[in-house]
């Protein structure tokens, strides 16, 4: 098994792990906040999830991991840093892997940062969340187009990002340009498809209650996703603080809200995740 990863900054600095969303490669990291974090004292590194980019790929509709797997890669790219701690930054399904490894792995979470994100886990008596935008439609697991068709691929990639950016803040030139380079870079770029099928694994044991590494809670104010989510995240994690993107739906935090993100970013990781 491998995982394709790219480091960024000094590795005496402290280490902020990018965590990416379901079906996404590394590229979905801005190589332009990466370099923001970078020249702001953090040491920082992207990867590729198992079945995006560079990463070991599976046939689609064959995954041989678990979503549990996916969740310890993390580890496994913070080993290959030599980071024994690090601070982690999840957007979407990689919120949930921060949530789940700040669960049975605090020893390896300085801090935890939960982006455009839900619960990880539930609880009997917990308050259910809103919804999804009804305008999204389905899951966004269905057929994809022909993998030697790269135009078909970009386009259904920009059409997908943005129905999730919902009256959020869309820059198609920087999607597209995106969405290309991912296309490109990866061994196939329908394998992500397998993130929806492959078998959940050993559960994770606990509830939110039980989170002890300091958490931020990042969420746009337009997500129509998980509407909302973000406040529930932040009032049910001990200590949790939240950050409210105005404009921003579900997706990677644009450039027009890196004013405010950045700051919080750079104060929430300020403490040197060592070891």
């Amino acid at each position: 098994m491998r995982l394709c990863y790219q480091s960024v900054g000094d590795p005496a600095d402290p280490t902020i792990l990018l965590v990416g969303g379901v079906t996404s490669s590394m590229d979905w990291w801005p190589a332009d906040l990466v370099a923001a974090l970078a020249d702001r004292g953090r040491h920082v590194v992207r990867y590729d999830h198992r079945d995006t980019g560079r990463s070991t790929t599976c046939p689609p509709g064959a995954p041989d991991y678990t979503g549990r797997d996916l969740t310890e890669d993390a580890l496994r790219v913070l080993d290959a840093v030599g980071a024994g701690r690090a601070h982690l930054v999840g957007l979407s399904m990689g919120g949930a892997i921060v949530q789940e490894l700040a669960l049975e792995h605090p020893d390896r979470v300085a801090s935890a940062t939960l982006m455009s994100t839900t619960r990880a886990f539930s609880a009997p008596g917990d308050t259910p969340l809103p919804p999804p935008d009804p305008a999204l439609g389905g899951s966004g697991d269905g057929a994809s187009p022909d993998p030697g068709d790269t135009a078909a691929l970009v386009e259904a990639v920009v059409a997908g990002d943005r129905s999730y950016t919902g009256r959020g803040d869309f820059d198609e030139a920087r999607t597209r340009a995106v969405a290309a380079r991912a296309v490109e870079r990866s061994i196939d770029p329908t394998a992500g498809a397998n993130h929806f099928t492959a078998e959940p694994g050993a559960p994770f044991e606990g509830t939110l209650a039980d989170l002890t590494v300091p958490t931020l809670v990042v969420h746009g104010s337009e997500d129509p996703l998980f509407p909302g989510h973000g406040a529930a995240l932040a009032a049910e994690i001990p200590g949790a603080r939240l950050l409210v993107l105005d404009g921003v739906g579900h997706q990677v935090a644009p450039p027009s809200s890196w004013d405010v993100l950045l700051p919080a970013l750079v104060e929430h990781t300020a403490g040197r995740a060592a070891g």
